[in-house]
């Protein structure tokens, strides 16, 4: 046994005494907490929202438009009849979709992976990598959401009926999977270099550390080195960019569907519900219309932001 591998065991110890002592500190920040009850809430509740919700998302009953809250309608119906309740669980549901896969594969499959190969290899791997990232980044996310949209959308649709025609899987379509996929498969392509960015910065830091250079005296392969030595010691800044990521990946779908080049109706986004009832006859006559979503997604970005400045604080290494 070597060096780096008789180290292992000691330092795993001394991550789960470090992870228990931050979540006890979490747990001493009452906005911190309230934060992670919101995020949690709204999230299982995207999750849960074909079993929970009282109505499906483009159920109407019509003649009953703009319906003040009553036992039926919680929060009233909007100007087609349909249940502002039910409509904020599915675009809840849209969120959660769009936010975890743009992080899980943006964020932690490319940027995370292309961040520790980038900082650890250095030389032309690590130019190559930061270059491309720098150029995507240079370039305008709408821009480049509308130009995907204009020439992929079409194609895209075309697919999907393809897929079902070939499964006998219908409903692919009309659920809104092909706008979904497109708008998280561009953003994901565009957000992974903050992640990157920052996980090369830490790696170049541990790269010529102690136990990085016994595992490669030892001769243990890159890959060995950047997922079982480098990893586990990046986990704290990865918590920390990913829950920021979450709150920045659901602005980034409600913004673009607000904007009409992100989710596209029937299937319900709160971009798509603040955009309805954002008219100024709305506004005036309707209020709730906006201030549903409006209120969801304040909370919901306002919680990801106070979570992460309290994980940035507890778990600095300061703080070990």
């Amino acid at each position: 046994m070597n060096y780096a591998d008789a180290a292992q065991p000691l330092a795993s110890e001394a991550r789960r005494s470090f992870g228990l002592r931050a979540f006890r500190r979490l747990l001493r920040r009452p906005l911190a907490v309230i934060a992670v009850v919101i995020i949690v809430f709204v999230y299982a509740t995207g999750l849960l929202a074909p079993a929970v919700a009282p109505y499906g998302f483009n159920e109407a009953e019509f003649g009953h438009g703009f319906a003040a809250p009553n036992v039926d309608h919680p929060l009233g119906t909007d100007r087609l009849g349909r249940d502002l309740l039910s409509r904020a669980m599915w675009s809840a549901q849209t969120t959660v979709i769009v936010s975890v896969a743009v992080v899980g594969t943006g964020g932690l499959l490319i940027g995370l992976s292309l961040g520790m190969l980038a900082g650890y290899a250095g030389g032309r791997t690590d130019n190559l990598v930061m270059r491309a990232g720098e150029i995507l980044s240079s370039v305008p996310t709408i821009l480049l959401v509308i130009i995907i949209r204009a020439t992929l959308q079409d194609r895209w649709t075309d697919l999907f009926h393809n897929i079902e025609d070939l499964t006998h899987f219908p409903g692919l379509v009309s659920s809104g999977a092909p706008s979904i996929v497109l708008i998280f498969g561009a953003l994901s392509i565009f957000s992974w270099f903050g992640m990157a960015r920052l996980v090369r910065s830490q790696v170049l830091a541990l790269r010529e550390s102690a136990y990085i250079l016994a595992a490669r005296a030892s001769g243990a392969s890159v890959w060995r080195i950047l997922f079982g030595h480098l990893l586990p010691n990046l986990t704290n800044l990865v918590i920390v960019v990913v829950t920021l990521s979450l709150g920045s990946a659901a602005l980034a779908e409600i913004g673009l569907t607000f904007l009409g080049i992100g989710v596209q109706p029937p299937h319900p986004s709160f971009g798509t519900m603040i955009f309805e009832g954002s008219g100024l006859s709305n506004i005036r006559n309707h209020p709730q219309l906006m201030l549903v979503p409006a209120v969801v997604v304040g909370l919901l970005l306002l919680s990801f932001n106070l979570l992460g400045d309290a994980l940035t604080d507890i778990l600095s290494p300061r703080r070990r």
